[in-house]
């Protein structure tokens, strides 16, 4: 058995003997509408507990992804120091930036392909058995199906 203490817990009377069963029923149903009360109050308070450290998560998780975004432009900015060593420093920087916008480029015409390939958003497997399904329904056989 578990306690939860975060729930009052509510005790039954005693029940007599010569007790009638419409009382007995009376109390049931009482008892049963209290309990799901309490169980439905027991998820509020675990779910905003876990809510809250969700949110504390997400955050940190966003403050990590802007401190990589500052540590990006660090390791960029030092590729451009270490470019103009040799070259000039707007040519170092030049060439830091051409190389950023290829890889970007890249990047897009990776994901445009990824998205046409993926096709409309819509669950066409989905769509078509749903379909079948209410055909069934209606008492039709559909196209190919084999109904035994």
């Amino acid at each position: 058995m578990t306690t939860r203490p975060e729930i009052v817990r509510h005790r039954a009377g005693p029940i007599e003997e010569s007790t009638h069963v419409g009382a007995l029923v009376s109390q049931a149903t009482s008892d049963l509408s209290r309990l799901v009360r309490d169980e439905l109050e027991l998820a509020k308070v675990e779910l905003k507990q876990k809510g809250k450290q969700a949110g504390v998560g997400a955050g940190l998780f966003g403050g990590a992804g802007t401190l990589a975004l500052y540590g990006l432009g660090a390791l960029i900015a030092a590729a451009i120091l270490g470019l103009a060593t040799a070259l000039p420093a707007w040519l170092s920087a030049l060439i830091v930036a051409a190389v950023l916008f290829a890889i970007a480029a890249v990047a897009a015409l990776l994901g445009k392909r990824h998205v046409t390939r993926a096709g409309p958003p819509v669950p066409t497997r989905a769509v078509d058995g749903m379909h079948d399904d209410l055909e069934a329904l209606k008492g039709h056989h559909p196209e190919g199906k084999v109904i035994s």
